[in-house]
């Protein structure tokens, strides 16, 4: 099979001709080339089980994890998955495209600068807050609560939706959709009193109403996080506490 990867900082591409199986993953193909082809190829990793995010790229222009994404599933994926970027290069026939995640600086190859992704995260203090009263033993979810809380709890912030967002880069400001759904996740979080002030840190323009509802996020997303649905609820969220006043 054919590999053509993105190399540099984006400015060329080369090929490596590699005998693969259908069990081996992308990532499996990236450590074939580095440990027996070229070891200048730089790729990212970390715990190899779509856990870490980090090694997050785009195959044939869709945004994946490398690690998650087997050979045998590539064509299926082809057919199944929205390619949300245009591709700056060509797809080999019958190979593969491995190109680097868009909006955010490549620093080599398939590395990319993660800095603007997580600055918005500390922009909007996503860490629990100090409580003044907390209980003597803990505080007790429902099932219902539990389940609505872990549907944002499990974005591992790889971002992916991050990349596929038309919104990021267009408006000036906006936080992403990861850091948006990780933001309503700490608003339901009970270990806050008073919590509903978590949702006015985005109740901006470019905040909670800079999205445009495309739902590329939830589509690409390898843990099934939906961003879409946490931003429409704080966006209704906010409209009845405004109702209040």
């Amino acid at each position: 099979m054919i590999i053509r990867i993105s190399r540099g900082a984006g400015d060329k591409y080369d090929e490596y001709n590699v005998k693969v199986s259908q069990e081996m993953t992308v990532l499996d193909i990236l450590f074939h080339i580095q440990g027996n082809i070229d070891e200048t190829l730089a790729f990212r990793y970390s715990c190899r089980g779509a856990v870490c995010g980090s090694c997050a790229i785009l195959i044939n222009g869709m945004p994946l994890l490398a690690c998650k994404t087997p050979v045998s599933r590539i064509d299926e994926l082809n057919n199944v998955y929205e390619v949300f970027l245009p591709k700056e290069g060509k797809v080999p026939e019958d190979g593969m495209l491995l190109e680097p995640i868009p909006k955010l600086p490549v620093l080599k190859d398939l590395v990319v600068d993660w800095e603007p992704f997580f600055e918005h995260f500390r922009k909007l203090e996503l860490e629990l807050k100090e409580y003044s009263n907390p209980p003597e033993k803990e505080y007790l979810l429902g099932k219902d609560q539990v389940r609505e809380l872990e549907k944002y709890s499990n974005c591992i912030s790889c971002a992916l939706c991050w990349s596929a967002c038309p919104m990021v880069g267009d408006v000036e400001g906006y936080p992403g959709p990861a850091a948006l759904a990780k933001l309503y996740r700490f608003y339901l979080d009970p270990r806050e009193p008073g919590n509903v002030g978590r949702l006015y840190f985005a109740n901006r323009d470019f905040g909670w109403w800079a999205c445009d509802f495309y739902t590329n996020c939830r589509k690409v997303c390898p843990k099934g996080v939906p961003p879409n649905i946490a931003i429409g609820k704080a966006q209704n969220q906010l409209k009845n506490e405004e109702d209040k006043k």
